[in-house]
């Protein structure tokens, strides 16, 4: 995407860089009026003939508003507020997990997910994985995650946790794999937002809109 039909993300109180303005909607499940995080809150869409490229949106009580331009398309319109709903949840859920806590909550997927079958005898993070978000060593029951991740939403955290257990299980990545992982109900809105976070990276530097 080049130039006006990329907008600059803004979103309260948190700039965020206008290359991630590429990071995919897909499979948010986003339907006019509810969003697709439980609790289900009611997403209010507020157009503006005023705003021209610049997108934000704010929780305000028991809803998210999303502010967008008038111009925009319906396409266009469900395209950004899947983006901003993911904005927000990673910015509200910002905690770093540290790497006790990281093990504990794949002991909680396994048993969860896996009927605790993948067991790993360790779960770390590590900042020497810039091409992969996570990976494993079945041989070793060891489990190691991009420090990219740290700040992202949950689900999707917890999707790439799936994966790398489900490769204790299975090592490859064929049919009974995926089978795995069908039972998590929100991987392939996960598998969507890591894809639009590295197809975001490759995009150029957006010009900043002016104050509006």
């Amino acid at each position: 995407m080049k130039g006006n039909s990329v907008p600059e993300i803004g979103c309260e109180s948190l700039v965020f860089d206008p290359r991630t303005g590429g990071t995919s909607a897909g499979g948010t499940g986003y339907r006019r009026g509810v969003s697709a995080d439980p609790p289900q809150r009611a997403v209010e869409v507020r157009r503006s003939a005023r705003r021209r490229r610049t997108v934000s949106a704010y929780r305000e009580g028991d809803r998210t508003v999303v502010l967008i331009p008038a111009r925009m398309s319906e396409a266009e319109e469900q395209r950004w507020v899947g983006v901003m709903l993911d904005k927000l949840a990673a910015q509200e859920s910002r905690r770093t997990f540290g790497d006790a806590e990281l093990t504990e909550r794949a002991a909680q997927l396994s048993e969860q997910y896996f009927d605790g079958r993948a067991c790993p005898r360790t779960v770390r993070w590590v900042t020497n994985q810039n091409t992969r978000w996570g990976s494993c060593t079945p041989a070793e029951g060891s489990i190691r995650l991009s420090h990219r991740l740290q700040g992202m939403p949950e689900y999707v955290v917890d999707y790439v946790l799936l994966h790398e257990l489900a490769h204790l299980l299975v090592p490859g990545h064929g049919p009974r794999f995926w089978a795995l992982l069908e039972a998590y109900p929100r991987t392939e809105r996960a598998r969507g937002y890591l894809e639009g976070v590295v197809a975001a990276e490759r995009l150029p530097q957006v010009p900043a809109a002016r104050e509006e």
